[in-house]
């Protein structure tokens, strides 16, 4: 079972980042630490969305969603036989906005926004008893963004900062039937940016990254064969950018809950697949201009391979059918749009 079990945690990389709630990338998942030993992992995630929409109905917005990728690391080791540790890196939160393919009548032609953001957190994982065990640790997160948006003649740029935050959960496990569920609550991080707008330094921004909360749940079902399930909460409705000379830029009217349910499957001693399903509802309402999108389902696949017994290599792919929205403002429709994302993930046991 241990095969199918380490395969429920390799194929979500980089596959579902494009159309999760918010900007929501990675998922913030803390997988690693659950790993048996010493061990290490490196993966990369590429994902194309495809997200155009309609004014007035004729003038086209393009595909204003650019391609985009994901990296991410872990390392973990056993401190004693009750105490373990990981550190995570991710990029767990992003944008990617770009109107430059837009028809010539679509008012927002031209416009563009970024949003980057590195985490780097710790983990410490105790093992109460053969059972039950509680984590907690601390995230570093880097962030910046910049927009522009011709149509009002506005640009504004953010300083690179650097905030904190923290996590705290619970885990109880029935290693006979790889049975694992964990609850991880992840904390809001305040940013307070310095902007410069239209070439003008301004006021500090105060931007809040949302609190979540992830679960996450596995259990053998038959032999060589894994049920997986998890959810995702996360409070983007207290995320908003609001420049000084640009109120509202960014708001979020709905928080987000993300579900995703699959199977995993040992087929011999080298190989092993799965197979998961994702889901995010609509909520309706208006949608902003940067982010034309409300909900997703989404289907997933993957292979991992057993190169040695202490080294595999895991391989996803993704593709999701995005939820229509109808944005505020210029009231676009976005209809019928897509996205397709593939993870690859390197990992070792010493």
């Amino acid at each position: 079972m241990k095969t199918t079990t380490l395969l429920a945690a390799s194929l979500a990389v980089g596959s579902t980042g494009a159309f999760a709630g918010g900007m929501d990338r990675s998922g913030q998942s803390i997988a690693p630490i659950f790993e048996t030993g010493t061990y290490v992992e490196l993966s990369f995630g590429s994902v194309n969305p495809d997200v155009s929409g309609l004014f007035m109905g004729s003038a086209s917005s393009g595909d204003m969603t650019p391609s985009f990728t994901q990296m991410a690391g872990a390392y973990k080791r056993d401190l004693s036989d009750k105490l373990s540790m990981a550190i995570i890196i991710d990029q767990p939160f992003g944008a990617d906005v770009d109107y430059g393919g837009a028809d010539a009548g679509y008012p927002f032609i031209g416009s563009t926004a970024v949003v980057d953001s590195v985490a780097l957190t710790g983990v410490l994982r105790y093992k109460i008893d053969d059972r039950f065990a509680v984590h907690g640790g601390l995230r570093v997160l880097k962030s910046s963004g910049e927009v522009a948006i011709p149509y009002y003649s506005y640009t504004m740029d953010t300083t690179t900062e650097t905030d904190m935050g923290y996590l705290l959960g619970v885990s109880y496990e029935i290693p006979d039937i790889a049975l694992r569920a964990s609850l991880t609550y992840n904390s809001e991080i305040d940013i307070d940016f310095t902007t410069t707008e239209v070439g003008v330094l301004v006021n500090p921004m105060e931007v809040i990254m949302p609190q979540s909360v992830n679960f996450d749940f596995q259990t053998g079902i038959a032999a060589d064969t894994l049920l997986m399930f998890s959810a995702r909460w996360a409070e983007w409705t207290k995320t908003n950018i609001s420049p000084a000379n640009f109120p509202d830029l960014v708001t979020h009217d709905n928080d987000t809950i993300s579900y995703s349910l699959g199977l995993g499957r040992r087929f011999n001693e080298k190989w092993s697949g799965s197979l998961s399903v994702g889901y995010e509802k609509s909520n309706g309402g208006l949608a902003g201009n940067l982010s034309p999108t409300d909900g997703y389902k989404s289907v997933t696949a993957g292979l991992k391979y057993q190169i040695t017994e202490q080294t595999a290599i895991a391989g996803g792919v993704s593709y999701a059918w995005i939820g229509d929205a109808t944005t505020g403002t210029i009231f676009s429709d976005f209809e019928d749009n897509t996205a397709f994302g593939f993870g690859l993930k390197l990992s070792h046991h010493f």
